[in-house]
C-alpha cells in the first residue's frame, strides 16, 4: 500500500454512549467552517464490503463468533476502507474524519476479548504500513455512565451486550493508548455537559495543528 498522504486523519473513538455521534457532527461543523474539506465516514463499514461485515460483526446471528474471526473481520473491513476511501481522500487533500479506526481494535479486541496485542499490531503494519491517524479523539467515560446513555438509545448489538468487565478493560486498553501515544492520541472527559465536552474538543483541534485559533 502505498501510504502517502496530504490531507488530515482524524478519528473518533470511546465506549458505547459517550456521544461520538454528536460529537463528530461538532467536528465536522468546525472543520468544514474552517475551510476543510471533509469525507465523513465510520468503522466498521464505510464501503460496500465494510457494511456487509459491519452487519455480520453487530448482529445475532452468530453471538459465539470466535474473537479471531472477530479480529480478522474487522481488518478486511478495514483494508477495503483504505482501499477505496481513506486513502484516496488523503490524497486529494481531504480531510478524513472517521467514527472508529484501529484503536479501537486494540481496546475492543485486545482489552475486551484479551487477544495477544501483537496479532493486532501485526495485522496493523500489514493493512495499514506507516499510516496512522493524525489525531485520535477519546471520548472518555465511567462504563456506568456510557452504558446508561447507550440504553436509551436502542435494543443492544452483539457486541454492546457485553458485560460491564468487558467495556471496563476497554475503557482502561483506550486510556492506556492515549498514555502512550501522547502525540497524537488525546483524552476527552465526556462525562462533562455537552457544551464543556465540546469546548475541550475545540481546544484539542488547536493544540494539535488541525484547527487555527
Amino acid at each position: 500500500m502505498n501510504n502517502e498522504k496530504h490531507g488530515k486523519f482524524i478519528t473518533l473513538e470511546g465506549i458505547e454512549g459517550v456521544g461520538k455521534t454528536s460529537n463528530l457532527n461538532f467536528i465536522q461543523g468546525l472543520l468544514e467552517a474552517s475551510g476543510r474539506d471533509c469525507v465523513v465516514t465510520r468503522e466498521p463499514g464505510g464501503t460496500s464490503l465494510g457494511e456487509a461485515l459491519r452487519g455480520l460483526l453487530l448482529s445475532h446471528s452468530d453471538d459465539n463468533m470466535s474473537a479471531d474471526a472477530e479480529l480478522l473481520m474487522m481488518f478486511a473491513a478495514r483494508a477495503e476502507h483504505l482501499a477505496k476511501v481513506i486513502c484516496p481522500a488523503l490524497a486529494e487533500n481531504r480531510t478524513v474524519l472517521c467514527d472508529r479506526f484501529t484503536e479501537a481494535t486494540y481496546a475492543y479486541q485486545g482489552g475486551g476479548r484479551l487477544l495477544d496485542v501483537k496479532k493486532i499490531s501485526d495485522l496493523e503494519t500489514w493493512v495499514q504500513g506507516d499510516l496512522r491517524p493524525d489525531l485520535t479523539i477519546i471520548l472518555d467515560a465511567p462504563v456506568e455512565i456510557g452504558r446508561a446513555r447507550a440504553g436509551k438509545r436502542s435494543a443492544p448489538d452483539r457486541i454492546e451486550k457485553e458485560k460491564d468487565d468487558f467495556f471496563q478493560r476497554v475503557r482502561e486498553a483506550y486510556i492506556e493508548l492515549a498514555n502512550n501515544h501522547p502525540d497524537r492520541i488525546c483524552l476527552i472527559d465526556a462525562s462533562k455537559t455537552l457544551p464543556e465536552v465540546q469546548q475541550q474538543i475545540r481546544e484539542k483541534l488547536v493544540d494539535y495543528g488541525v484547527l487555527g485559533l
